[in-house]
């Protein structure tokens, strides 16, 4: 297969897979990436080394110590810096690319509908609508807990089906920041709930600070709650919560903010 340069399509595409897979899965083996390279017409090493290529723009890959490789293109740059302006649309966009490529008679080629779906929802909302709505869920979800290594950065828990990827600002209160993976926290079910209903929050250092409504003298209170306050969250390996959310969820969300 000849070499030929990236497509801007072919770097999107490239990137959305990057956000969605741990930083240790990024090589030519993993049926991901043998997927893309099929779809693109390109080798597996080639999508791999585009992937490790990434990294070396991301500045939390960077600060562990590990490198991407050197051979960065203004084309990489440019589309790093094209998603992180506009996640929501880059993410249908990259969607759309593949159900093309893929020669999907729409953009649901990778979501599952069930039987139950129908044209149009109680809420109004079209089959298309909802199909989108899914697409970005998926990818927040799947960007988050790959980040966080699917463990809970409070409990450490790391069963995937009582992980959540938690907004840090709500969904409905910044739609700039609904696909940022900095935008997200991987917690269980229990904490997520706690988080999201502004019982809980993160101080600047990413220290558990609880509600006084949390801190009653009550047994399960004391099991679940007292003991980790204080405590240090765990860091994700890519996509660092942004301080700025985190400041707007204490001054917004959390229920003893001044």
């Amino acid at each position: 297969m000849s070499r030929k340069d990236w497509t801007p399509a072919e770097v999107k595409l490239a990137f959305h897979l990057y956000c969605q897979l741990p930083f240790g899965r990024l090589h030519r083996s993993n049926p991901e990436i043998i997927e893309l390279a099929n779809m693109i017409g390109r080798t597996p090493s080639a999508v791999a080394m585009k992937l490790v290529n990434l990294a070396s723009l991301d500045p939390m890959i960077i600060a562990s110590g590990r490198k991407g490789l050197s051979s960065t293109s203004k084309l990489d740059r440019a589309i790093w810096d094209e998603f992180h302006a506009d996640w929501e649309g880059l993410v249908l966009e990259s969607n759309q690319i593949r159900a093309e490529l893929e020669q999907a008679t729409d953009s649901a080629a990778a979501i599952d509908l069930t039987s139950e779906d129908t044209p149009t929802d109680f809420t109004g909302k079209t089959r298309n609508q909802i199909v989108q709505q899914r697409i970005k869920q998926s990818f927040f979800r799947r960007t988050v807990l790959s980040s966080y290594h699917n463990r809970c950065c409070i409990t450490g828990l790391a069963e995937p089906r009582l992980l959540i990827a938690s907004h840090i600002v709500p969904w409905s209160q910044d739609t700039a920041n609904r696909l940022n993976p900095s935008n997200g926290l991987c917690l269980s079910a229990l904490y997520d709930r706690a988080f999201d209903q502004g019982l809980m929050t993160l101080d600047e250092n990413w220290r558990v600070v609880l509600s006084q409504q949390l801190k009653k003298p009550d047994p399960a209170m004391q099991r679940y709650f007292h003991t980790v306050e204080g405590q240090r969250i765990e860091l994700p390996e890519r996509f660092s919560p942004d301080t700025v959310l985190i400041q707007k969820h204490r001054e917004t969300v959390f229920l003893d903010s001044v």
